[in-house]
């Protein structure tokens, strides 16, 4: 009886080790393909353990670009470059942990971090007080980069920013909020990606919704990277630090002295234009809020030349403060 219990038991192990091997070489398999139809074609800068990398285009006065969870610098490039190049120097960097850019897999993911971060970014580029342009979690992190590094930059113009606190994690990002880093890495590394990619319509369908995913996102909208084992651990990392992090910095947006400017559609499936955009005109009365009737979470995708115009006239607004 012994021996048939030890074969089982190691036929059950030689199972689990091959569904393990097969998600482990599927997995590789998306990143190889990822990082083949969207190569890193920017510059990198090392700053405080982290390598980041980022692409920039024109002349004229800065702007800087910050993508949000699970996105990288294409979101921008692809979308607002083109025509923003004309006037201003553009600059888009992938956040730690997201695109091509690496962080410590130590790394907390903290806002408060990546703010900082992007302060050094900002003066080892030698931009003096760039307009920063912040989509979804990139608005909470140019939140706190206006809070803790108000001489860094001129303004915020802010695109779907989450700037409040949810005590609950949403359901989409349940997938997410996984908070042992080893835990995170071997998800990573296996089952997320395949998973990922399985369900990627509808995810896009939701990000997107009511509007729809350009035909080239996965590829012109930098989509495939989300599907690689970093840039999963990273997501991981960001969405855990949320819960830490955004208690504080609801509380301290009213400290905000710069000009900052919302941008945001009614029709969001992601944030609430009600929660995190009208709010805000409580809490910092000086924000100009603007809001695009039945356009959904990516703005930048949506509807470009809205978006463009309103960074536009927050440049416009911020210019004299970045150059006086």
């Amino acid at each position: 009886m012994i021996w048939i219990f030890v074969w089982v038991l190691a036929g059950l192990l030689l199972a689990a080790m091959l569904v393990v091997a097969y998600f482990v070489l599927q997995t590789r398999r998306i990143a190889r393909k990822a990082e083949r139809l969207v190569p890193a074609t920017g510059k990198f800068i090392t700053l405080d353990g982290c390598r980041i990398h980022y692409v920039e285009a024109g002349e004229g006065p800065p702007i800087v670009f910050i993508h949000g969870l699970g996105a990288q610098l294409h979101q921008f490039r692809s979308t607002l470059f083109p025509d923003l190049a004309r006037d201003f120097r553009v600059i888009a960097l992938d956040r730690p942990g997201s695109g091509y850019s690496t962080r410590p897999y130590s790394a907390s993911g903290q806002i408060t971090d990546q703010a900082r971060l992007v302060a050094r970014f900002i003066e080892s580029l030698g931009l003096e007080q760039p307009l920063i342009v912040g989509h979804s979690l990139g608005g909470a992190v140019s939140l706190a980069l206006a809070l803790d590094h108000p001489n860094s930059i001129s303004g915020l113009a802010l695109l779907a920013p989450l700037t409040r606190h949810r005590p609950e994690i949403p359901p989409q990002l349940a997938a997410l909020y996984v908070k042992s880093p080893l835990k995170r890495w071997v998800l990573a590394h296996t089952i997320s990606a395949p998973l990922a990619l399985k369900y990627a319509q509808a995810t896009l369908a939701f990000v997107f919704g009511p509007q729809h995913a350009p035909a080239d996102y996965m590829t012109e909208g930098g989509g495939w990277l989300g599907l690689r084992p970093q840039a999963i651990f990273g997501s991981c990392t960001d969405v855990v630090a949320l819960e830490q992090d955004m208690p504080v910095l609801e509380k301290r947006v009213g400290e905000i002295a710069a000009p900052v400017g919302i941008l945001f559609g009614t029709a969001d499936k992601v944030l609430d234009f009600e929660i995190d955009g009208k709010s805000m005109k409580e809490r910092l009365p000086t924000v100009e809020l603007q809001l695009l009737d039945g356009v959904g979470h990516m703005l930048q995708f949506s509807a470009p030349v809205q978006t463009t115009d309103f960074i536009r006239r927050m440049a416009m607004r911020t210019i004299p403060l970045s150059s006086g």
